[in-house]
């Protein structure tokens, strides 16, 4: 038999109930009257008279006499009326809950209040009870998990506040489990957390809550056993997964082991291949763990067929085209992850996928032969998009194009653009074949008409051009690309005759052969932030103004991106080309070198470096104190050199960028490296999912009579 003991409060509460709480009858009928206690020589009168001798027979039962009912007592007190029960069906039927708040789940027992609504005269008070706490916790920072715990405590998220001590203290429970989550994960499965509430100071209401957490010994494994099929080679799943005996029996160790295993199997050969769940049998006497893991390996696979469905882009001819595998050879998901890559990069569909088939088919070498099946589901092939920007001296340039990108199947793309700006207009039509006979070849036929009205020249200018590339995209960037082409060119410039002193109008006609080679170790095309960037260019050209003339235009450009943290990026620039062959003012104005600009010098206008003339300014008012009668218009040159240097500084989604550009035009054929001018300036980056958006305001350094005080320059896309 077990005692309860009650302290005193408790105690003195329930007396206290006892003594003054009120009963209420539930029947029906009326309360009887209150009777006085039967005096002590009545109640000995009432009872039978018992025989002397025990060994007596029992007297029968009929001679028992039933005791007469004692004489009513007359109330002395006030009669209290019995309570006046209302008629049951008087009584409005009270509604039921209905099914959907029976099936709402019940709040967390640590949200619940259990402090009664104080009421007061006007109602309850509408003030709300609130505690304050602070939490105190030893034992986890040697393990370094002091982070992790303050980042998923429930008394971390409370912010020290709780509306009573009962809330407190299951956070307390809640966050003691936690801590031994974070112990076990790290192989302490022997941790301990105990937590202690007190009032500090005594008697203030302040709560202190003390969370001591002990993790015992580490766990380490004294065995590792794969329980799989045979594999080629046999130490395969041994190999591939990184667990060895004496490791510590970590969460994200065995886990990121399990990991590689899953992932290394369909790159070897299997793309059947499951992880089965782990078992770990942990022996508390030596603190060790036995290992096991369960692997179904599945068949060993080669590639073998492609076959597509549902609402097709394109044909599995054109599948087969963009796959860098062959059929019979050894299965590696990696190749099917390129594969659909390469879907995705066509930028044709809405959804597509591809997934390996068995067959039960077995090849030459012994392997069972697996088709892949491409799902298909064709998005929207038309695009709208536009671009815009400013530049000093170049205005501003706005770009819309219209795109059709499968009108001539498979993938052969429309587009027509349309430019509007300030100094340039013009409009073109494209034809475009990507993946053209060849993964990642893209043919290109091009009709061009511009008119560009520069301070270096006035032209109209018609093209006709063809290109095969090899591109880099968003989604696949390319070490490695190239192009060539023919382009024919038709222009009626205006230039500066030095013999006349004048500008004169010349049309010229032009034939290139444009070459091109880049080498790209970056890691992003629109953002890079470390490796290198190599580009060439070469153009064999014919010129026929007058006379006919060869030249050849070359171009050679190196940029490199150096970390110097997770927030700063020291990003260079050089680039120098030159013209050979030709006198310079044997070349049409708009085959010339020029520097200045956003993407060229900064601190310039566009295209303001370099030679220059002094011709009448024929927006000259003499009425006007601010108006020169002449003005500085550049020439161009046959070479060019241009230096620049950038510290990309980033916080979150915004970055400040200083930098310094220098650079010159020259007349000689090879830039000679002298007279360099220099801008410096100050740039803004908003970061987007596509690219940064840039904003560089600089000035020129030894400003001189006719250049910009401040150049502004917005646009997408880093700088280089």
């Amino acid at each position: 038999m077990a005692s309860v003991s009650l302290s005193p409060a408790i105690a003195a509460a329930q007396s206290n109930a006892s003594a003054s709480a009120p009963v209420q009858s539930t029947s029906s009928e009326p309360a009887p009257s209150p009777q006085a206690i039967v005096p002590d020589a009545e109640f000995e009168q009432a009872l039978p008279s018992l025989s002397d001798d025990p060994n007596a027979p029992l007297e029968p039962i009929e001679d028992f006499e039933t005791p007469a009912a004692p004489p009513p007592v007359t109330n002395t007190r006030p009669d209290v009326p019995a309570p006046q029960i209302t008629d049951p069906a008087a009584i409005p039927p009270q509604p039921l809950p209905d099914e959907a708040t029976l099936a709402e789940p019940l709040p967390p027992l640590a949200t619940f209040d259990i402090n009664p609504p104080v009421e007061t005269a006007e109602g309850p008070d509408p003030r709300t009870v609130e505690i304050r706490y602070t939490v105190a916790v030893t034992g986890l920072e040697e393990l370094e998990l002091n982070g992790q715990f303050e980042e998923l405590s429930a008394l971390e998220e409370g912010d020290g506040k709780a509306a009573n001590a009962a809330m407190v203290a299951a956070r307390a429970r809640e966050d003691e489990q936690l801590a031994v989550r974070l112990m076990r994960s790290l192989g302490y499965y022997d941790a301990a957390a105990v937590s202690t509430i007190e009032q500090n100071p005594a008697n203030s209401g302040n709560l202190v809550v003390r969370m001591n957490s002990t993790p015992g010994e580490r766990y380490s494994l004294a065995s590792v056993t794969i329980n799989g099929g045979p594999t080629v080679p046999p130490e395969l799943l041994t190999r591939e997964l990184p667990l060895k005996v004496g490791d510590s029996i970590e969460a994200v160790r065995v886990q990121g082991a399990e990991a590689n295993l899953a992932l290394k199997l369909p790159q070897q050969g299997y793309p059947f291949a499951e992880i089965g769940q782990r078992d770990i049998l942990l022996d508390e006497r030596d603190f060790t763990g036995d290992y096991t893991l369960p692997v179904t390996v599945g068949p060993r696979a080669s590639f073998a067929t492609i076959s597509t469905e549902g609402d097709l882009a394109f044909d599995r001819d054109h599948v087969e085209l963009l796959a860098r595998f062959e059929p019979g050879e050894l299965y590696d998901v990696r190749m099917v992850d390129d594969l659909r890559d390469a879907l995705i990069a066509t930028n044709l569909f809405s959804t597509v996928s591809v997934e390996p088939q068995r067959t039960g088919r077995a090849g030459p070498d012994g392997t069972e032969q697996v088709d892949l099946l491409v799902r298909q589901n064709a998005g929207p092939p038309r695009t709208l998009a536009a671009e815009a920007g400013y530049g000093t001296g170049q205005g501003i340039r706005v770009e819309g194009t219209w795109t059709h990108r499968n009108l001539f199947p498979p993938e052969g793309a429309l587009i027509g653009n349309v430019i509007a700006g300030t100094q340039e207009q013009g409009a073109g039509l494209t034809f475009r074949r990507s993946n053209a006979g060849r993964r990642d070849r893209t043919f290109q036929l091009q009709a061009l008409a511009n008119r560009s009205n520069y301070d270096a020249f006035e032209a109209f200018t018609g093209t006709l051009a063809a290109r095969i590339s090899y591109d880099s995209t968003p989604i696949w960037q390319k070490r490695f690309t190239y192009y060539y082409g023919v382009e024919l060119i038709g222009t009626n410039e205006d230039v500066f005759d030095f013999d006349l002193n004048e500008r004169v109008r010349r049309t010229y006609g032009i034939a290139a052969l444009p070459l091109f080679a880049g080498f790209d170790t970056s890691d992003d095309l629109l953002n890079p932030t470390r490796g290198f960037r190599l580009k060439l260019n070469l153009s064999p050209e014919g010129s026929i103004q007058g006379a006919s003339r060869f030249y050849a235009r070359t171009m050679v450009e190196a940029t490199g991106y150096f970390p110097v943290s997770d927030s700063l990026v020291i990003a260079g620039r050089a680039r120098a080309g030159g013209i050979f062959g030709i006198d310079r003012d044997d070349l049409a104005p708009s085959r010339r070198y020029y520097a200045g600009g956003g993407g060229s010098v900064r601190g310039f206008g566009f295209q303001e470096l370099g030679p220059r003339t002094i011709e009448a300014n024929p927006d000259f008012d003499p009425e006007d104190e601010d108006s020169s009668p002449t003005i500085f218009r550049p020439v161009g040159g046959r070479s060019l050199n241009e230096f620049a240097i950038e510290a990309r500084y980033r916080f979150g989604n915004f970055g400040i960028v200083p930098f310094l550009d220098a650079g010159q035009v020259y007349d000689s054929s090879l830039p000679k490296g002298s007279d360099l001018r220099f801008g410096a300036g100050i740039g803004g980056r908003f970061y987007t999912n596509f690219g940064p958006m840039r904003v560089d305001v600089a000035t020129p350094i030894n400003r001189q009579e006719g250049e910009s005080l401040i150049a502004l320059y917005i646009s997408i896309g880093q700088a280089f």
